[in-house]
């Protein structure tokens, strides 16, 4: 609160020994406002966030080992009414899927990061799209599901469909992905970021149960789940 001068903030997990394959990602609270924000390394500053920027649901991402964050307030002739804040989040790269929710959102998963995915991610369900809205000015979509089989979750992002028979609930991917309602089921897999479900892969099931069953011959799952 009442930014002034400058301090560098030093993020570490709450892990022993800390991984060397981390994200961190940014996300400044909606009314952050009084300073800016830099990526520090030895001395070099990269502006992220600028004092006034003001896009909703800006999120940033960088490696760890790329350095801190640096804060600086800006000149302000009134500083009383500011107030600088934002989130954070360590991800790990070898996540898989989150990491491709936010590197490549748009991209088709290949057959490994679909298996890995169904290991590794937040939620896992198969269910089929119901409806899409879209957020121009926050750049993402809302996909509204109807999930037939709930295999994980870790928030309660789905709940039971009031009419029964099932659950619904929705994942958010970004815009340019240009998601549209369309018929069949599919393999919903993704992780919470920010406390909100992004999707990550998401293979067509029938696709999804022959990628499976063939790794499954061969023994390459990574790990097991119902495909029935």
């Amino acid at each position: 609160m009442y930014p002034t001068g400058a301090l560098v903030v030093n993020v570490r997990p709450n892990t022993f020994p800390p991984s060397r394959h981390l994200t961190l990602c940014i996300k400044p609270l909606r009314d952050s406002s009084g300073a800016n924000i830099y990526l520090e390394k030895t001395g070099e500053l990269k502006l992220l966030v600028r004092d006034g920027d003001r896009g909703p649901g800006q999120v940033l991402c960088f490696g760890f080992e790329h350095g801190g964050l640096f804060v600086e307030a800006a000149p302000q002739q009134d500083i009383s009414r500011r107030t600088t804040g934002f989130q954070y989040e360590l991800t790990s790269r070898h996540a898989g899927s989150d990491l491709h929710a936010l590197s490549a959102p748009c991209r088709p998963c290949s057959d490994a990061e679909v298996l890995l995915a169904v290991c590794t991610s937040d939620f896992v369900v198969r269910g089929s799209i119901q409806n899409v809205t879209h957020a121009p000015e926050q750049q993402e979509s809302a996909i509204h599901l109807h999930v037939s089989r709930l295999y994980r979750q870790k928030s309660r992002v789905f709940r039971p469909a009031p009419e029964g028979g099932g659950w619904r609930g929705r994942v958010t991917t970004l815009l340019e992905c240009g998601v549209r309602p369309g018929r069949g089921e599919f393999l919903f897999t993704g992780h919470m970021h920010f406390g909100e479900a992004r999707l990550g892969c998401a293979p067509r099931f029938k696709d999804f149960q022959r990628t499976y069953r063939d790794a499954e011959e061969r023994g390459l799952n990574p790990c097991e789940m119902g495909t029935e």
